[in-house]
């Protein structure tokens, strides 16, 4: 089959012949239709992430979008949406014509969610949920401030906060179109988050901000995450899922105490499949009625290499391959 092929750990994947995948028990044979780039497939070709270097070659993409082959309890011809371990365990992924998934990570797509905004959403949307709601605990009425606002888990942040009853949305983050787009998707106020000085991020937190913030989504840590510390009102939660902005935030111990606060860890990891099941299947639904989306770009599979390239960078559209 055709595949984009990781060949070397920290290169950018090759386009050409591999292996088709064998089915197992309790696994679904798919032909993909739509197979996005996400920084967690950067970091497993790393070889440096905390699942080790996987083996090589393989074909990465731990999610995708295609029509059930064979093997599932849905029917051939089925669209759905599947996660699988590439990266994380042995075998290959989406970035192929071919995949085989456990039926447990498969979920049905429905009618009005094209495969493209379905894969883009998949995973970060999963975890951008779940962290505010199932991690984080929002309730309405709350100030949320999203930051990374610009990537996929910062856009669907935006969305899911609204939805789920936030008081007010506020969304931060250095790429001045993110900012631009996370107004478009119903942040009441946006602030920059570029430079290293802690002290001038929060300052433009605070301005962007009525009052302190009940909860953050925090998916870049680093010199954001300390300036949101600071804003946390009494009992006040960060969810932490990601270091894009730098490994290392810091954090007085007076501060934690005094205002109860909460610095939450959060992992797709965690969830088994029927929660991501269950938190897709929201997702899609709002998806599908119009009322959530994130940004996106297709390009053909054999362009695998430029959209690697592309991930985690300004403008910050999704790269859906298309096979």
């Amino acid at each position: 089959m055709r595949a984009a092929v990781v060949r070397r750990h920290g290169a950018a994947p090759e386009f050409g012949s591999h292996p088709e995948p064998r089915r197992g028990a309790g696994q679904a044979l798919i032909r993909v239709t739509a197979a996005p780039i996400s920084p967690l497939d950067l970091l497993c070709a790393s070889g440096t992430s905390y699942f080790g270097p996987p083996a090589l070659p393989y074909a990465p993409g731990v999610q995708g979008v295609g029509v059930i082959e064979e093997g599932s309890g849905l029917p051939a011809g089925q669209r759905a949406w599947f996660s699988c371990d590439a990266g994380m365990r042995p075998g290959d992924g989406a970035m192929a014509e071919l995949c085989v998934a456990d039926e447990s990570g498969i979920v049905p797509l429905p009618d009005g969610v094209s495969d493209e905004l379905a894969a883009a959403l998949g995973l970060s949307a999963i975890a951008a949920l779940m962290a505010l709601t199932w991690r984080g605990g929002l309730r309405p009425g709350e100030q949320v401030l999203i930051l990374g606002a610009s990537g996929t888990v910062g856009q669907v942040g935006i969305q899911v906060a609204r939805l789920r009853g936030a008081g007010r949305v506020v969304a931060a983050c250095r790429d001045p179109h993110g900012r631009e787009r996370a107004a478009e998707l119903g942040a009441d106020a946006v602030a920059d988050l570029s430079g290293d000085d802690a002290d001038a991020i929060r300052a433009r937190l605070a301005d962007a901000m009525a009052g302190r913030a009940d909860l953050v989504l925090d998916p870049v840590w680093g010199r954001p995450a300390e300036a949101a510390l600071s804003l946390l009102a009494p009992h006040g939660r960060l969810v932490n899922l990601g270091s894009a902005a730098g490994p290392a935030a810091s954090l007085g111990s007076a501060a934690l105490r005094g205002g109860t606060l909460s610095v939450l860890g959060y992992t797709n990891n965690a969830l088994s499949h029927e929660q991501k099941a269950a938190a897709l299947g929201e997702i899609l639904a709002h998806a599908a009625a119009g009322r959530l989306t994130t940004d996106r770009e297709t390009m053909p599979l054999d362009r695998a290499a430029d959209g690697w390239a592309r991930c985690g960078q300004p403008p910050h559209r999704r790269a859906i391959l298309i096979p």
